[in-house]
């Protein structure tokens, strides 16, 4: 069932709800402490240290109620009513040099600016560098705008609760949520509201992609086609291609510049190479086109230029295009005969409204709207923390997989070859936005995986672990 972001107004209606309907308020409680608890056994080790502040209201009670399930750690529990007084007794805990901060001061019902004693505190708990783990919102934060009052908590991560808020996705948000998880059973009743703006959930892609045919062959899923790669830039092209395998198309054609032939070729062997002209001889047969990764305007023939808009036009296959090809699409109300992909992030999008980046950052919505406006109503995949992924009408969906170890050159490139290589395939071009969810989210998530094992892996890791998640 898809989550709604919800405002504060909104969550307090259906908490409301839930209690007319006669669920207990101490239930959901006990629900959240034993979810908090099993989030923070899963990052502790036995016999670690695990500091809990607590504050007077529910939040304070949600933290209270970890306490109890977290077996095997050396738990210290603070009730913090006052901060005048508790600041020498959370020194003291700081510096017992807990392995995580479990964060329940404030919760989303704090609407006033933070008076100086408690923005010491926050501000003595940020400097300690100890890993915080906030429940339903970083203590200080306010849920509705994502603006400190005053000073709020930096966590590392942040559970919350029943839905997101609308506040914990903005920018000014993100350095006090740090990662945003959620979850949903808390134990309300189920929720009444619906909205434009929706959380991705893993369980979205339990049946996705659907099982292949038992007699299937490679002629039934598809033929990708991809024009990337420049000087300077071939493995750009590689790892678009590398991508695309991952998704198992059944063939794959790279088309690129007759310089970079021989570098890109020698590292790629399912994968068909050929020069420009060569590889738009395919178009025909081709069931998805990428185009963009590694190619530098001005070393891409003016023809080939000319066709890539052509085929935005009127292709009737699925294209998705990124990086300086954004540049060559053409400016159209009417949709396209199959579904287009753009996936910009926040730089480029900024190139192609004509204003700042920091402009997009701060209406992603709208800036995605507008891109899918300007563009036929096309697909955005708006790249960044808490990508976006919505057209001009109809939902908004915000993926929560992934973080900024996926802020390397290539990772986008690997993304777009996935992308490209699950519309190939006919059985996933019926639901096209599903698939770009898909892909989005699986792409994240590999990368995920990737650093529960390691603090230093590379696109080139990104491409194996991609799709098994």
């Amino acid at each position: 069932m898809p989550v709604p972001v919800l405002t504060l107004e909104q969550m307090r209606a259906w908490e409301r709800a839930s209690w007319d309907a006669g669920r207990s308020e101490k239930t959901v409680i006990e629900r959240v402490g034993q979810l908090v608890a099993a989030r923070v056994c899963r990052l502790t080790r036995n016999n670690d240290r695990v500091l809990i502040l607590a504050g007077k209201g529910h939040n304070g009670d949600d933290a209270r109620c970890a306490a109890p399930h977290l077996a095997g750690r050396v738990v210290e529990l603070l009730d913090v009513v006052d901060s005048g007084p508790a600041w020498d007794a959370v020194a003291t805990a700081l510096a017992r040099q807990p392995a995580w901060i479990i964060d329940g001061l404030f919760g989303i019902g704090l609407n006033r600016p933070l008076d100086p004693d408690w923005i010491r505190l926050l501000e003595q708990v940020n400097a300690s560098g100890r890993p915080v783990l906030a429940v339903d919102v970083p203590s200080g934060l306010a849920v509705e705008s994502g603006v400190p009052l005053g000073a709020a908590i930096r966590a590392r991560i942040t559970v919350t609760l029943g839905a997101p808020k609308v506040g914990l996705l903005q920018p000014t948000a993100w350095e006090h949520t740090g990662r945003l998880e959620f979850e949903p059973d808390i134990g309300l009743v189920p929720c009444p509201f619906a909205g434009e703006l929706l959380w991705t959930l893993p369980g979205d892609f339990m049946a996705f992609p659907p099982p292949r045919p038992v007699a299937g062959h490679k002629g039934g899923f598809g033929h990708a086609l991809i024009l990337a790669g420049s000087r300077g830039y071939h493995g750009a092209a590689v790892l678009a291609a590398r991508g695309a395998q991952r998704a198992r198309p059944g063939l794959i054609t790279l088309g690129t510049s007759p310089e970079v032939y021989p570098p890109i070729a020698a590292q790629l062997q399912a994968v068909m190479v050929d020069d420009w002209s060569g590889a738009l001889a395919k178009q025909a047969g081709a069931t998805a086109i990428l185009v963009g990764p590694g190619l530098v305007g001005r070393e891409v023939p003016a023809d080939v230029k000319v066709t890539v808009a052509e085929l935005w036009r009127s292709a009737p296959t699925p294209m998705v295009v990124d990086a300086s090809a954004l540049d060559w699409l053409p400016e159209s109300a009417t949709p396209a005969p199959a579904p287009r992909v753009i996936t910009p992030h926040p730089g480029e999008a900024a190139r192609l409204l004509g204003c700042t980046a920091e402009r997009v950052q701060t209406g992603r919505i709208e800036a995605l709207r507008a891109l899918s406006r300007r563009l036929g109503g096309c697909w955005v995949a708006l790249k960044g923390f808490q990508t976006l992924v919505g057209a001009a009408a109809g939902p908004v969906w915000v993926n929560g997989s992934g973080d900024s170890n996926l802020a390397q050159g290539g990772s986008g490139d690997v993304l777009a070859g996935f992308l490209t290589g699950l519309l190939a395939q006919p059985a996933l071009q019926v639901e096209a936005g599903q698939t770009v969810r898909y892909a989005v989210w699986q792409h994240g998530a590999a990368g995920d995986q990737l650093s529960e094992r390691s603090r230093n892996w590379t696109p080139e890791d990104l491409v194996a672990a991609l799709g098994n998640v």
